[in-house]
């Protein structure tokens, strides 16, 4: 098995786990506050990465503390909008305009870092356009306040996404991804003392999702992504991300009896396929690329 195989099945576990997430953190919000919730989402999931790669922490140089507060300051923000969100709209809608990150992440790549836009691609960002129309916007052609702050995750994920790929190249992942943990929950402590009267779970149920969301979405998921990064591009990490919808939908269904209205189901599948038309490559190989692999 490839690096490459290796890292792609480490980014797909943890997207289901993300998948779940969505419902975890609306059933968390019926007795936690946001801040609340976040703070203690990454200061029991820092407490346990640390006390496993404790090692990797003291090694660490200023360079990977700095590139860590920089990305802290940035999945504090997507938690924050996704949290808020979620408080104002279904966690199917979350989940699926969420995954527009998968197409943000090469509009980010070409602006900040000149990559190339194909034309896939830009069809793509166009059939997503058209699915999140359907998906969000209501018999009054209007947007909730949940979905936009869904959207504002999304344009923030993707940033995360392809800061952490350029800096896991440059820095130790483990310790990168351990420490952001902490950073950002310091800045949720902070502001959930500041505007909230920050509590403990206070029954089992709470305590399930609270651990659920530290353990599993966050320290496993964080380590993950920054150690698999190393192996595969970010615009490759977007495409597995995106099938992060497909679970959070189906848990949804499950697990809170959510249903879409119909035309949230072709919505869905249309935004969907500006996912993958943007991200899949349709090229065969040319005859002259097989003569030479053949050669090689």
């Amino acid at each position: 098995m490839t690096r490459q195989t290796r890292a792609d099945l480490m980014l797909l576990m943890i997207t289901v786990f993300w998948g779940a997430s969505y419902i975890l953190t609306k059933v968390g919000l019926d007795t936690l506050q946001p801040f609340n919730l976040t703070a203690l989402r990454f200061i029991i999931a820092f407490g346990v990465s640390a006390a496993v790669f404790g090692k990797n922490i003291i090694r660490s140089d200023l360079r990977t503390i700095r590139y860590a507060l920089v990305l802290a300051v940035i999945l504090f923000l997507v938690f924050i909008s996704m949290t808020f969100g979620l408080e104002n709209t279904t966690a199917s809608n979350a989940g699926f305009l969420v995954s527009l990150s998968v197409i943000i992440i090469p509009v980010i790549s070409f602006v900040f870092l000149k990559q190339k836009i194909e034309k896939k691609t830009i069809f793509g960002v166009c059939l997503a356009l058209v699915g999140i129309a359907l998906l969000t916007l209501n018999t009054r052609l209007r947007v909730s306040g949940g979905d936009l702050l869904c959207l504002l995750c999304a344009v923030l994920f993707a940033a995360h996404v392809v800061i952490t790929g350029i800096f896991t190249q440059q820095v130790d992942s483990i310790a990168l991804g351990v420490l952001q943990l902490g950073f950002v929950g310091l800045f949720s402590t902070a502001f959930s003392l500041l505007t909230e009267t920050m509590n403990l779970p206070g029954n089992t149920l709470s305590w399930f999702v609270v651990l659920s969301l530290s353990i599993l979405c966050t320290a496993v998921g964080y380590i993950v992504q920054t150690t698999a990064q190393q192996y595969t591009s970010a615009t490759h990490t977007g495409l597995i991300f995106s099938l992060e919808p497909v679970f959070s939908a189906i848990l949804a269904y499950v697990f809170l009896e959510e249903v879409l209205a119909p035309k949230g189901y072709v919505g869905a599948v249309i935004l969907l396929a500006g996912v993958l038309i943007a991200e899949l490559d349709f090229r065969k190989e040319a005859p002259k690329d097989k003569a030479e692999a053949k050669t090689a």
